[in-house]
């Protein structure tokens, strides 16, 4: 046992020790080491008063990270463009906002669906915002960066989220995917032919043989359905049979299913986002040209893609999509041959067809770069050499050399360059133009009231709408688009829809 004398010793032994060493013993105290954080926990100041500091509250759902497929280091448009904004009203204006004449307007519309942005605060706000931009995408015919958004999104997070990712991969051939998170989770689909589809796909014959017999006994799908679900799984019961009358309007597992039975259905009359599917190598030549001309011309497609398909090939015919294939060749054959006598006469006849189908734009996209390093000698090729350079993304560039003195061409240098009011109108269509490129042209009120609450996105979706009606021939409103998206710095996307609407609709 210790005695009290030596415990008494120990103690006072213990207590000298820690006066002559001090908490200074640990080194770093003394001679921190040079690498040290300046902030670790990021605390506030500590308050010089007594009073209760203030309380910054932040909704929610301001917190969620922003979605989309583009940075907004890229578009340019911040993250909460939607902020303050109604998104009942959102998704109206995203679904109805007219873009289809001109190119300028949907380059800017697939920029602000697909760019990274949070959704405004408040319930099922991100929901509404999320299936708006998913509806317009596939309206479009975007099949494609629809299947990536929601896949971002979180494809199986709802029924809805679910339909719209399952309808995008059977149209762009990628439904193996959503048919596994399907089989995985049959709570996402309450659809009987879905999941037939989706378990023949994976293998399970039997079980979609189950489904299918208990989608007859209870009568839960429309016979039209059942019979081509019938044929889906049991070819060889209708080798010799007549083929199924054609839907009206088919949904894409329709479209899927009678391909998959031998009775594929025309895309052409069905919505845009249908054109996708005739992509894919099951597709004949012909109908992916035509599909990919109609993807192309509301911007849904690369340009460089339509090329790839008009140059696979000789054309094997005559007349529509061939005449377009054969005149595409010899263009480029003549622009290979550098030889002006050559190049003339076939821009002239290719524009002709380029412009038959709506696709103006694209087909500058394409050869502005090589059109540039050319001069030609007949006057009017070269004056549409020139204009087709102001279609692409070298148009001010172009501006600084103006093939003629005439008017209209002059009018056209200066709004490429941003100043169309230094230029004299040729027309009340031009002159509407000019007055919006004005310093001090006008926002109309309501959208300036939009700005001043910090709704950017509902404030160009409104001008773009303006934009529309102004094209349709209301002056007033095609100024008020211009001045409004020269006010929230959209100057490049002003010009080129300004461009576009006065050489493809004439000025």
């Amino acid at each position: 046992m210790w005695s009290r004398s030596a415990i008494a010793a120990l103690f006072l032994t213990g207590v000298a020790q820690a006066q002559q060493e001090p908490l200074s013993a640990i080194e770093w105290l003394t001679q921190p080491p040079e690498n040290l954080p300046g902030t670790v926990l990021l605390e506030p100041p500590v308050s010089q008063t007594g009073l209760q500091p203030g309380v910054e509250v932040t909704a929610l759902e301001a917190l969620l990270p922003p979605l989309g497929l583009v940075s907004s280091s890229v578009t340019g448009l911040p993250v909460d463009m939607w902020q303050n904004s109604d998104p009942d009203r959102l998704a109206e204006l995203i679904a109805d906002v007219p873009v289809r004449y001109n190119p300028a307007m949907q380059r800017l519309l697939f920029t602000l669906l697909l760019s990274e942005a949070r959704a405004p605060s408040g319930p099922n706000a991100q929901e509404v915002l999320l299936l708006a931009r998913l509806d317009r995408l596939m309206q479009l015919g975007a099949a494609d960066p629809a299947q990536s958004l929601v896949q971002l999104a979180g494809p199986t997070d709802s029924r809805d989220r679910f339909q719209r990712w399952f309808d995008a991969t059977l149209l762009t051939g990628d439904e193996d995917r959503s048919c596994t998170a399907l089989i995985a989770q049959p709570h996402l689909s309450q659809d009987y032919a879905a999941q037939i589809f989706c378990k023949a796909r994976r293998g399970d014959w039997a079980s979609a043989a189950l489904t299918l017999e208990a989608a007859h006994a209870l009568q839960v799908l429309p016979d039209e359905d059942l019979a081509v679900l019938d044929r889906f799984l049991s070819p060889e019961l209708f080798e010799d049979a007549e083929y199924l009358p054609q839907p009206d309007d088919p949904d894409p597992l329709t479209f899927r299913l009678y391909e998959a039975i031998g009775e594929r259905l025309p895309s052409a009359p069905l919505p845009r986002a249908f054109a996708n599917a005739d992509l894919r190598d099951v597709a004949g030549w012909k109908a992916q040209i035509e599909a990919a001309e109609r993807l192309t011309r509301v911007g849904a497609l690369t340009p460089n893609q339509l090329l790839g398909l008009y140059t696979e090939r000789s054309p094997a015919a005559s007349g529509a999509v061939w005449d377009r294939v054969a005149a595409v060749q010899r263009f480029e054959t003549a622009l290979d041959s550098g030889k002006p006598e050559a190049i003339s006469p076939a821009l002239l006849d290719v524009w002709t067809q380029m412009r038959s189908v709506g696709l103006e734009v694209p087909f500058a996209e394409l050869f502005a770069d090589r059109l540039s390093q050319v001069s030609l000698t007949d006057a009017e090729a070269e004056t549409l050499r020139w204009r087709i350079l102001l279609l692409s993304d070298l148009y001010e560039s172009a501006a600084l050399s103006v093939p003629d003195k005439g008017e209209e061409n002059q009018f056209l240098a200066a709004l490429a360059q941003g100043d169309p009011g230094r230029a004299r109108s040729p027309s009340p269509l031009a002159d509407a133009v000019a007055q919006g490129f004005a310093w001090a042209a006008p926002v109309p009120s309501d959208i300036e009231t939009l700005l001043n609450n910090s709704q950017l996105g509902e404030a160009i979706l409104e001008a773009m709408n303006l934009f529309a009606h102004g094209s349709r021939g209301n002056l007033v409103d095609l100024t008020a688009a211009i001045a409004t998206l020269h006010r929230v710095g959209l100057e490049d996307t002003a010009r080129r829809a300004a461009l576009n609407l006065l050489i493809l609709q004439g000025t």
